[in-house]
């Protein structure tokens, strides 16, 4: 009895060792390849250790069911026979997907920085955009995977089939014994933890490099934990610690720097009054040029590569900002910010969420009450990241796309290039009355992989063609190039234009949060505008309140950012938030709190372009970051940012 108790223990167990001998040795070609990260973190022998940890609880997970009615089925060879089949079909599918996930999971760090998160989820929606950028950027890793994913797939299903055909009878009283010894013993392996919460990334997260953090989990577990917690995203996200909403409150409202009096509504917190600094009687045109992936290091002015001759030549004609952050390291992330002034949060941006389709604050929805006629120019397919369905319901009047072009210079992965996209957007603005006021938000698209743009435009920065650099330098001559265009043109003395980042490029670091990563250029032009820079540090949530100031609107809305063209929002200590996937950072000045899940709040100072472990004691701005992070929450999910409020 002992010996068929063996082989049936065998059946049951062979699977797993057979996965977990597949991620480790996966996880030894990733500490081989990023073996300096490893090694400055000091937790060498960590990472492996802990990685045998995770991939028994994402086995144990995998097996708990099949492996804990097994024994039930291994007690008559007719039971057995479909059973066999049952497991040999399971386990080969669940191998097949750890397998592409470990496969694909170089591309995603060199892309992202980090394993497969959600992000992977929501770029299996964009297929076509996703299969072009694969094919030009990582052809040789997509060979790989082609061969090895069905190679080692086919040696697993080969082994583990020898496997099953030892079965020997499994006497019953055996079996029944058998199977609640094996539902707890998966149960306990899956939770990994006698404490009061089972094991999750935050128990690996030992180090300030997430990357580091993450090599001791499996693609496969990152990728199904992201989809199990995205089930906070209905709810606008999840929270990073607890505070009464009547502190959170005051906290958020005393940061926007907005006098008491404003405050003009009970039932929505932050529904204010802004007056203009310089109110007009016929306002201004706005019009927001989103740069894709332009960060600080590729433009010259910031100290970055000689990329960007016509940004640089421009920011000492416009007012310029110098200390610019973004809020995260999506696209969709910088519109919810520009557009929309609302807070980052972990979940994922408003312009995806529910209860955000529709009757949600944008600066459309405020403007189209002043009659602006209202507008989104893209040069790719607007549905992407839903970005049609939230604009058009959400105050936009019209949305154009790459469908709308005819005969375009170029088209590449992502849609035309960004000299069609400006062609289009001056006919549009050129087809206004003189007296007819519009906003358009312009989103560029050349700067992203593959880097595609048409040939002769640019002196090449590097030898080859389609690289990150060029792609940087064509996006500049076709915004250049548009500017130029509209001081000759009919609107351009009636208009405030802003070229700004939406985030900056990959956002790399082994940082808990890059801070670096997140610096971006941000440029206001226009007939109306003086030479002017902002040196104050700024978030790209400020950008709302400062460009209707501008236009010369006095008006009612929720955002919390800080109007800066008035000189004591200016003279004030700056302020960031900055999302990095599960991380947020809140930074005022130089002290940053970064917040995580399941995990204590931590304090740093930003020091030569480095986060530095701070031993002050800064509750203050614990407290800023943790309100902030739950307004976010709150807001979304008790619908406390709308387009209008009745007094």
């Amino acid at each position: 009895m002992s010996r068929n108790l063996y082989i049936n223990l065998k059946l049951i167990f062979a699977p797993i060792l057979l996965c977990i001998l597949f991620l480790s040795v996966a996880r030894l070609g990733f500490y081989v390849w990023q073996f300096d990260r490893v090694a400055d973190t000091g937790e060498l022998s960590f990472v492996f250790l802990q990685g045998l940890r995770f991939d028994l609880v994402l086995m144990a997970m995998v097996m708990i069911i099949p492996a804990s009615l097994s024994p039930l089925f291994m007690t008559h060879r007719i039971l057995f026979r479909p059973w066999r089949w049952f497991m040999l079909v399971y386990t080969t599918a669940w191998f097949v997907f750890i397998c592409f996930m470990e496969f694909s999971t170089p591309s995603f760090i060199n892309q992202y920085d980090s394993r497969p998160n959600y992000l992977f989820v929501e770029y299996l929606e964009h297929y076509k955009e996703l299969g072009a950028t694969l094919l030009a950027e990582y052809p040789l890793q997509l060979l790989i995977a082609a061969v090895m994913v069905p190679l080692l797939s086919w040696l697993f299903m080969r082994t583990y089939r020898r496997v099953l055909t030892s079965h020997q009878p499994l006497h019953w009283f055996a079996a029944i014994l058998l199977v609640p010894v094996l539902l707890l013993s998966m149960g306990m392996a899956g939770r990994s933890s006698l404490g009061h919460r089972p094991a999750n990334p935050a128990t690996v997260a030992v180090t300030t490099d997430h990357l580091v953090n993450e090599l001791a989990l499996s693609s496969t577990y990152t990728l199904l934990y992201a989809i199990y917690q995205s089930r906070y995203d209905k709810k606008g996200g999840k929270p990073y610690g607890e505070m009464p909403f009547e502190q959170v409150v005051d906290i958020v409202k005393r940061e926007m720097l907005v006098d008491e009096d404003n405050f003009i509504s009970d039932q929505y917190p932050t529904w204010r009054q802004q007056q203009s600094t310089t109110p007009r009687e016929q306002p201004y045109n706005l019009v927001i040029i989103l740069e894709e992936s332009l960060g600080a290091e590729f433009v010259g002015k910031m100290g970055g590569l000689p990329l960007t001759p016509n940004i640089d030549r421009l920011a000492d004609e416009g007012i310029w900002f110098e200390n610019l952050y973004a809020t995260g390291t999506r696209s969709v992330r910088g519109i919810e910010a520009v557009t929309t002034g609302f807070l980052p949060s972990a979940a994922i941006s408003i312009v995806k969420q529910n209860k955000a389709q529709r009757d949600f604050f944008t600066l459309a929805s405020y403007l189209k009450q002043y009659n602006y006629d209202t507008g989104f120019i893209y040069g790719g397919e607007a549905h992407f990241d839903n970005m049609r369905g939230f604009f058009m319901g959400n105050g936009f009047n019209y949305v154009i796309d790459h469908k709308d072009y005819k005969n375009p210079i170029f088209k590449g992965s992502w849609g035309v290039s960004d000299e069609d996209l400006f062609n289009m957007a001056d006919q549009k603005f050129s087809s206004y009355a003189a007296d007819q006021p519009f906003f358009s938000l312009i989103f560029s698209s050349s700067f992203h992989s593959p880097f595609e743009f048409p040939d002769g435009r640019i002196e090449l920065y590097d030898e080859e063609k389609n690289t990150e650099n060029n792609a940087v330098k064509y996006a500049d001559y076709a915004v250049g190039k548009f500017i130029e265009k509209a001081r000759q043109s009919s609107y351009w003395d009636n208009t405030i234009f802003i070229v700004i980042a939406d985030h900056n490029s990959r956002v790399y670091g082994n940082a808990l949060v890059p801070v670096e990563r997140f610096h971006i250029p941000g440029l206001i032009l226009g007939g109306p505008v003086k030479p002017d820079v902002i040196r104050t540090q700024a978030s790209q949530i400020d950008i709302p309140p400062t460009l209707l100031s501008m236009i010369g609107i006095n008006g009612e809305h929720p955002m919390i950012g800080r109007d800066l063209t008035i000189p004591e929002n200016r003279n004030a200590i700056g302020r960031s938030i900055m999302q990095f996937y599960k991380v947020q950072a809140y930074r005022e000045g130089d002290d940053i709190a970064v917040l995580r899940y399941d995990l204590p709040p931590a304090l740093f100072t930003y020091e030569d372009k480095k986060l530095v472990p701070s031993n002050k004691t800064n509750q203050e701005l614990i407290d800023k970051a943790i309100a902030h992070s739950i307004f976010a929450q709150k807001a979304y999910n008790e619908k406390l940012y709308p387009q209008q409020v009745n007094n």
